[in-house]
């Protein structure tokens, strides 16, 4: 299976506007002076946007901290009214809306309803699920909500070696989640959203990584794709959660023995530069990795979000990161343009 697929880039394409390619222009070109002058320059609002619609989840995954039940911040639910505000003050320039941060976004109540008016703005949206709640009824509304990308995570494919990881979780309810998504898709005779098996590598499945392509091709998923695990404490692998197979582990052992990040910790990062989380209850934090909001760059209670995405908060950071990123706790782990392996 291919990492392009015409239709899902098609689509995708689609969604630009004159004012949206003006801004990714922008963008692009001040991280790319950031990085020839060695100082942060910022020009442009971001690209894509991960927007949180819950901390709460069904599974009690290891490595997770919303699984593990770990977050020092508060669980809870997006708001649909704070949602559609700050969809409507950032819509013209943004193209690309992931609706996942921590959590099962199918337990907010008002989760598709929210694809659906950011479907109305334009914008590509994309989800990530646990697909324990893809009953005939949600499939259905999913593919009538607009939505253009469904990740559904599945690590495993015999029930003993898909708990090891997704606690908790059902294997059987995974697979008649995606049939009934892949059949909806049909009766509705509509090519979104594009979907595809996100199979998260680690030691207990790795022997499975044939048998997952399989099994995709006869629900009839769009595509297969192998996410590295991020492993917080990989000196020790307490979960014994590291693979066998190097291209698949974002770790290596270095001549003293000692279990290494694989990726060079450049002092520039263009997440930085193009996107950003919002948490559920309207915090700004950098990215993906500060999974307890834990680097504040602005709080959208007190203020809109393009004054925090210009505030001194977000300005010291971007001089942080390109003067010392090593020192950023959240860099110390990152493993960006490793985590995911296509086939």
């Amino acid at each position: 299976m291919a990492y392009f697929n015409f239709n899902d880039s098609v689509n995708l394409v689609s969604k630009l506007t004159p004012r949206r390619i003006w801004n990714a222009l922008k963008v692009l070109s001040s991280y790319q002076l950031s990085k020839l002058r060695n100082k942060p320059i910022q020009w442009g609002y971001p690209i894509s946007i991960s927007f949180e619609p819950t901390t709460s989840c069904n599974l009690r995954c290891p490595e997770c901290p919303s699984g593990m039940r770990s977050f020092t911040r508060p669980t809870g639910m997006l708001k649909k009214d704070f949602f559609s505000t700050t969809i409507d003050e950032i819509s013209r320039e943004l193209l690309y809306l992931i609706f996942y941060f921590q959590g099962e976004p199918y337990l907010n109540p008002d989760f598709l309803e929210m694809v659906k008016y950011a479907s109305s703005k334009g914008l590509y949206t994309a989800t990530s699920t646990n697909a324990h709640y893809l009953t005939e009824e949600r499939a259905k509304k999913t593919v009538e909500s607009g939505l253009d990308r469904l990740i559904i995570s599945i690590d495993g494919t015999t029930q003993d070696v898909y708990q090891q990881y997704r606690v908790g979780g059902k294997l059987d309810k995974v697979l008649e989640g995606a049939r009934n998504i892949v059949k909806w898709k049909k009766e509705l005779n509509s090519k979104k959203p594009f979907v595809f098996f996100q199979f998260l590598v680690v030691k207990p499945n790795e022997h499975q990584i044939e048998e997952i392509k399989q099994l995709a091709k006869e629900i009839g998923v769009d595509q297969v794709r192998f996410k590295t695990a991020q492993v917080y404490d990989y000196e020790n692998d307490p979960h014994n959660l590291i693979p066998s197979i190097d291209k698949y582990s974002r770790y290596r052992r270095n001549k003293n023995g000692e279990m290494t990040i694989k990726s060079g910790l450049n002092n520039h990062c263009w997440k930085l530069w193009h996107a950003n989380v919002i948490t559920w209850d309207g915090l700004v934090v950098p990215c993906c990795f500060d999974k307890d909001a834990m680097h504040q760059l602005g709080n959208m209670r007190v203020e809109s979000f393009k004054q925090a995405w210009n505030n001194e908060n977000y300005r010291q950071f971007r001089r942080e990161l390109m003067t010392s990123r090593r020192n950023i706790d959240i860099c110390a782990n990152c493993s960006e343009g490793l985590t995911v392996w296509e086939e």
